[in-house]
């Protein structure tokens, strides 16, 4: 049997773990970056607690994702960068998702698609307006994927952010990830999410809620406005 045939069993035994709503929800809701209890995925999914277990241990078995606990408390978070970056690219792809019925689900929604964390980096319109403006100042280029200037490095470093002790392992220092709603790349990798972890420190963003939103407070307003030109207004009503 060649090679790839052989994993084909094992290739579908690990989509099938996508393969049901109740898990997909849990992995997306995971995209916010933190760890999330039993308790809190059960009531976001309108699940009974024994049965968000179960899948919460075929989706630990399976490696999407990691498990930690704290006296009664069981934590899960994504596995790591990788299998985020599996989920975003996959939902970048499927179909949009039905009209909201609601007046507060379309709130939501558009808040989401204004600012939102995509596991550890910026994503929504503000994320890749943030990754345009790099790309038209010469930080970052495009062509043959992303990557940091030297230019690029330097503004990192004017602005405080240490890439260099940002990087571990093998993840890159600047990627392409696919935005699901405006259906086009924003930045991730080391470099995005070193920016979007100084953006929350400063207190430029701000998260709404415990959903992965944010507000851009009028400190980031004025930060990204000065540093890159984005106009954080001018994203309302694109």
């Amino acid at each position: 049997m060649s090679q790839p045939q052989s994993r084909g069993p094992q290739l579908a035994r690990f989509a099938a773990l996508l393969a049901d709503e109740t898990r997909a929800s849990f992995c997306l809701a995971l995209l916010d970056g933190r760890a999330w209890t039993a308790g809190e995925l059960a009531r976001l999914a309108g699940v009974a607690p024994s049965t968000t277990s179960e899948h919460l241990s075929r989706l630990v078995e399976g490696g999407l994702l990691a498990e930690e606990r704290q006296g009664r408390h069981r934590y899960v978070r994504l596995a790591g960068p990788q299998i985020a970056q599996l989920i975003e690219d996959l939902s970048g792809h499927a179909a949009p998702p039905p009209a909201p019925r609601t007046l507060g689900a379309a709130s939501a929604g558009a808040a989401m698609a204004r600012a939102r964390t995509c596991y550890d980096h910026l994503a929504g319109r503000l994320g890749t307006a943030i990754t345009d403006a790099l790309l038209e100042r010469g930080l970052l280029q495009g062509a043959t994927g992303f990557s940091l200037t030297d230019a690029g490095l330097v503004w990192f470093r004017d602005l405080g952010v240490d890439l260099s002790s940002a990087r571990r392992g093998r993840r890159p220092m600047a990627r392409s990830c696919l935005d699901w709603t405006e259906r086009r790349p924003h930045l991730a990798g080391v470099a995005g999410a070193a920016l979007c972890r100084h953006a929350l420190d400063a207190g430029w963003c701000v998260r709404i809620g415990s959903q992965r939103a944010l507000r851009v407070s009028e400190d980031g307003q004025r930060a990204l406005r000065d540093l890159l030109g984005v106009r954080v207004a001018d994203l309302r009503d694109l």
